[in-house]
């Protein structure tokens, strides 16, 4: 069982998890099981989710910024047949939160890419705020209503509509796609279009991508079953926010959002989860 594990074992587990090593890689490196490393991570990412939900409260944020990264469980949705739970497998994305000055991550939900996983999403993001926020996001039609009713108005929202060259076919097709304009919208409030940018929150997904196997584009180390998907992303972001010290901030963005005093370690991080 993971609860098992030497501790020093269970951190050399998740640091390979939260650094862009796959199951069956830990697996050959460390001799733990697939079996016990998935289990060890599904504990610890709950524990991280606990964790967060009580911490990342009372937020003195001023600019948001967020976005959505795809992934998929089981199968892409083209894949699926009739006899698929589609709630289950498919495509699936990850909704990201991101403060522009502390690049904290307050907020974030694995679901499907509609109005219900949206308004979720925002509803809990709204619950941690202190004070009036500017959001800024791509043009998913289902933030606007999202965020209206989330904020019940009191927000200044406006997206960044990026137009892109068409889907290439035949060699360089798999390079990232090429942006032909880029146009910021006010939509409610009273937006600083100035300050209207969704580039931080783009970047940590590169770096959510990077750092966790099962987003990693044409290779084996998707997610099987959701409640794996939402583990690793639970204990990504709370490694991110606690243990991982952000290049230009030279802090954790925990610290610099005040959320805690202190550089965390892992060995903490994991001690902390136990308690949740």
């Amino acid at each position: 069982m993971a609860n098992h594990l030497k501790p020093s074992k269970q951190e050399a587990v998740i640091q390979g998890l939260v650094e862009g090593c796959s199951v069956r890689s830990l697996e050959r490196m460390t001799g733990v099981h697939r079996d016990t490393i998935l289990r060890l991570m599904v504990r610890v990412g709950d524990g991280c989710n606990r964790l967060l939900d009580e911490s990342l409260r009372n937020l003195d944020c001023r600019q948001i910024q967020i976005d959505e990264l795809w992934t998929f469980v089981g199968k892409k949705q083209r894949r699926l047949t009739p006899k698929d739970d589609r709630r289950e497998k498919g495509d699936f994305w990850t909704f990201i939160a991101l403060d522009a000055d502390t690049k904290l991550i307050p907020a974030h939900r694995v679901g499907k890419r509609n109005s219900a996983t949206a308004s979720a999403f925002l509803k809990d993001l709204a619950s941690r705020l202190s004070s009036r926020v500017q959001i800024s996001s791509d043009s998913l039609p289902a933030y606007i209503e999202a965020i209206w009713w989330a904020f019940d108005g009191d927000v200044d929202y406006a997206q960044v509509v990026k137009s892109y060259e068409s889907e290439i076919i035949g060699p360089g097709r798999y390079s990232p796609p090429i942006v032909t304009s880029v146009a910021k919208s006010p939509i409610l409030g009273s937006p600083n279009m100035d300050e209207t940018s969704t580039s931080y929150v783009e970047r940590v997904n590169l770096s959510l991508r990077t750092s966790l196997r099962r987003f990693t584009r044409l290779s084996l180390g998707f997610s099987r079953k959701v409640e794996n998907l939402r583990a690793a992303v639970n204990l990504y972001v709370a490694y991110y926010n606690f243990v991982r010290v952000h290049r230009t901030l030279q802090t954790t963005p925990a610290v610099a959002a005040g959320v805690t005093g202190h550089l965390w370690s892992l060995e903490e991080l994991l001690e902390a989860t136990k308690g949740h």
